[in-house]
């Protein structure tokens, strides 16, 4: 009995003696896991290898010919509506928003000071070409009285003619009686009789030669005025300067008629307008502003190290958050700022202090879009873009 093995200490020393295999097993599995581990790692390294190559081929072929922002916005060359005429207004025909096309009536103002306006410049042209025709009718009564200045001048010298031969006939009579009366034969009365009437011929004389000068300064002044009058009636009605000076206050008054009714100077959309029925506006004053949708353009701000391949006339790619990028937009290249933002700010930045760091800074880029495009897919202006330019060609 003392021989044979206690049944439990057997099956204990068997529990014990069953794990002494664990070791090679775990060894095994270490393996297995450093081989998949090191697969994973040469896969990885592939790809990753893959991926700079493809970004390497990108880079090379394309991306090195590209250069794009999301700094860019949407403007445009928006119209500011201002009358010309000043006056009440009468209506408004449209509102903030709403699309107009050109001609489209925006707003009238009050016509009625404009019509009276027009009126008299009417009666002033009518009274003008009056003037000027009853101008050409007196050219002919002027032609009258320079004919007869030149029959007072014929007269005046024939009377010069009578007056120089009755001092002739004076003088000879008066040499007789002088001649007589030294002998006593002419009596002292005949001798005075004969004095006065040579000095009465003399004063006739006189008057005959100034009846001349008279005569011919009336015929000169005659025939001033009538080339006067020719220099006004002279030509075409319209030459004549107050007739062309009442035409053209007429002309100017029609204008600011037409003027009282405000149209849209193209198609576009209103943006704000600030003008209500009966409110007085003075000439000049913006009332509303209309943005043009079909011509727009983007303001691209780049980096200056961007900016060394650009060139005006490269194509540009855009796209807007408007429509996500589903949809892309084609442009050029058209201008670049004479300055960056901040050389043109109200405050330029001083760099001129010892504690100056560098800042990289941004030019505006122009790129003018594709009219169609823009009708298809509107965009308006202060949205935000992203601009990609093709600088490879």
């Amino acid at each position: 009995m003392a021989d044979q093995p206690d049944p439990q200490l057997a099956t204990q020393a068997h529990d014990d003696e069953a794990p002494a295999p664990e070791p090679a097993v775990s060894d095994a599995r270490k393996a297995e896991l450093a081989e998949r581990r090191k697969t994973w790692l040469i896969r990885l390294a592939g790809a990753v290898a893959i991926v700079a190559f493809l970004w390497g081929a990108y880079y090379l072929l394309i991306g090195r010919n590209h250069v794009s922002t999301d700094n860019a916005y949407v403007g445009a060359e928006t119209a500011a509506i201002t009358p010309l005429v000043a006056g009440p207004v009468e209506s408004v025909r449209v509102s903030n928003t709403q699309a107009v096309k050109q001609g489209d009536i925006l707003i009238t103002i009050d016509p009625a000071d404009a019509r009276l306006a027009v009126a008299r410049a009417e009666a002033d042209l009518a009274l003008a070409e009056r003037h000027y025709r009853e101008t050409g009718a007196t050219g002919g009564a002027l032609s009258a009285q320079v004919v007869a200045r030149s029959s007072d001048i014929a007269r005046a010298e024939a009377e010069l003619v009578g007056a120089q031969a009755m001092l002739e006939k004076a003088n000879v009579d008066l040499k007789r009686r002088q001649d007589l009366a030294r002998t006593g034969a002419v009596s002292g009365e005949e001798l005075t009789a004969a004095q006065s009437a040579d000095a009465a011929a003399r004063a006739q004389l006189r008057v005959a030669q100034a009846g001349i000068a008279q005569a011919r300064a009336s015929r000169a002044a005659a025939q001033q005025q009538y080339e006067a009058n020719q220099a006004l009636s002279s030509g075409p009605m319209d030459s004549n300067p107050d007739v062309a000076a009442a035409r053209a206050k007429l002309a100017s008054a029609r204008l600011d008629l037409e003027r009282t009714t405000i149209r849209a100077p193209f198609d576009g959309l209103v943006a704000q307008r600030n003008v209500q029925v009966g409110q007085r506006l003075a000439a000049g004053t913006t009332i509303m502003t209309i943005v043009p949708l079909d011509h727009m353009y983007v303001d691209a701000n780049f980096k200056e190290g961007q900016l060394r391949k650009v060139r005006i006339g490269q194509p540009v790619r855009l796209k807007s958050d408007l429509y996500g990028g589903s949809v892309e937009y084609h442009g050029k290249v058209v201008g670049m700022a004479g300055g960056t933002g901040s050389a043109f700010a109200i405050i330029p930045a001083q760099n001129a202090t010892g504690n100056w760091i560098k800042v990289v800074q941004r030019l505006p880029v122009r790129i003018a879009l594709d009219p169609k495009e823009l009708r298809d897919h509107p965009l308006r202006v202060g949205l935000s873009m992203d601009v990609k330019i093709d600088v490879g060609g």
